[in-house]
């Protein structure tokens, strides 16, 4: 969430910044309710004083013996308008908290201005894509042909965008979270975490999903519990309403979910193969800093991401989002997308983003500073190290042999018991 008080002083600069992210006149309602909350504070003031001097009158025309009863009646008449206007106050400010609740983060200034992904920049490639000397296959073919993929039998059980991974496919997929997992704590210094896969609306709400994406979650019925979209939430909000000192930042977490999305409005978009699923794998990076160094924590973090890719030798490239492309609460977002020999073209297997003090204000994540100055909110990062899923499928596309097999990257050998080929 962003801060009023800045919003306020930084009025023209902020709305400038949100038409760059496509929200032109977000702020006209928050200007109107704001107006409006400052002349009931002040009417309330006014009143108040009335009131005070007024209770002041009484008694000293009570010493005097002269008759209050009509003073005391406006006294009193004066408590119950301030009671009203309270409770308007009270509406109002739970009104503006709305609005900001679902104005996005604002875009830092290295983000490049566009409306949409059209504007993204290409900041880097690692790896050439395979030429094939036979005509490759796509994963959704290739996984049911080795009988380790099979798209049926989960519509049977869940309807469409499941998957039912099966022997060698559901081993690999596993061998991908594991290598993920090992790499990022012995390597990159995270601290793992196993967290509950079900969350309450205050922590959706602490990172942003809710409440303007509450169509794209999957909540209990009956309950303020939703199943995680992405380890990020409930990564982030451990440290929902706390003090942490400076001396214990930054910190790194990294956890495997299994993620839940309903995907609303994402009708014909990849809906063939695991790249768009209602349920899918990830490993999940979230780190938690000072501000100074959080754009260098950004970098560091994509690095991380990157160098998993790197060591299953798949090839990638790294993009900068522009600002009518990012997320919600990012202020600045680097994409990785992976080749993917099917679409002739590179498809999104992480985003690394840095947040700010976005998510921290929205869930009160706050550091005091060695220097025992004011406490301040921290700057939460978060990216995919990386979508296991989207890996898989890359493995099976881009390792695919002309016999209908597929090399096993050899990184992953050792966690598929020295296994080097998948068929059938």
């Amino acid at each position: 969430m962003l801060d009023v008080k800045m919003v306020r002083a930084n009025l023209e600069s902020v709305q400038a910044a949100l038409l760059m992210r496509n929200l032109p006149g977000a702020l006209d309602n928050f200007l109107e309710l704001d107006e409006e909350r400052r002349s009931l504070l002040a009417q309330v003031e006014e009143i108040k004083q009335f009131r005070n001097q007024g209770s002041q009158e009484v008694g000293r025309l009570k010493k005097q013996g002269q008759d209050p009863e009509e003073l005391m009646e406006q006294v009193r008449q004066a408590g119950q308008e301030i009671k009203k206007l309270d409770e308007k106050i009270k509406q109002v400010e739970a009104d503006l908290e709305g609005i900001m609740l679902n104005i996005p983060n604002l875009p830092h200034a290295s983000v490049p201005v566009g409306q949409d992904d059209k504007a993204n920049q290409e900041v880097r490639r690692w790896g050439e894509p395979r030429i094939f000397d036979f005509e490759p296959l796509a994963h959704w073919d290739i996984g049911p042909g080795l009988d380790i993929l099979d798209f049926e039998r989960a519509a049977k059980l869940s309807g469409a965008r499941f998957t039912v991974y099966k022997g060698w496919g559901a081993r690999l997929e596993r061998a991908v979270i594991n290598f993920f997992l090992d790499v990022h704590i012995n390597r990159h210094g995270y601290q793992e975490i196993f967290p509950p896969f079900l969350v309450n609306a205050e922590c959706m709400l602490g990172t942003g999903q809710l409440p303007k994406f509450a169509e794209d979650m999957f909540k209990v019925e009956g309950k303020e519990m939703y199943l995680v979209p992405t380890a990020e939430v409930p990564l982030t909000n451990l440290y929902r309403e706390e003090i942490l000192e400076e001396k214990e930042l930054p910190k790194y977490m990294t956890a495997y979910t299994a993620c839940f999305r309903a995907e609303a409005g994402s009708h014909g978009r990849d809906t063939r193969g695991i790249i768009r699923q209602h349920q899918f794998n990830k490993v999940e990076l979230v780190k938690l800093t000072v501000p100074d160094s959080s754009y260098e924590e950004l970098e560091k973090m994509t690095q991380d991401a990157e160098e998993v890719l790197q060591l299953l030798e798949l090839p990638y490239r790294v993009v900068l989002l522009s600002t009518g492309d990012m997320g919600f609460s990012s202020a600045k977002t680097y994409d990785l997308e992976v080749w993917m020999p099917s679409y002739n073209d590179y498809k999104e297997i992480s985003s690394c983003s840095n947040c700010e003090d976005f998510q921290a204000r929205r869930a009160n994540i706050r550091y005091r500073p060695a220097s025992k100055q004011k406490v301040r909110y921290v700057h939460t990062l978060n990216g995919s190290g990386v979508a296991v899923g989207r890996t898989v499928a890359a493995i099976l596309e881009n390792y695919q042999q002309e016999d209908g097999t597929v090399l096993v990257p050899s990184v992953l050998r050792p966690y598929l018991g020295g296994l080097k080929r998948i068929g059938r």
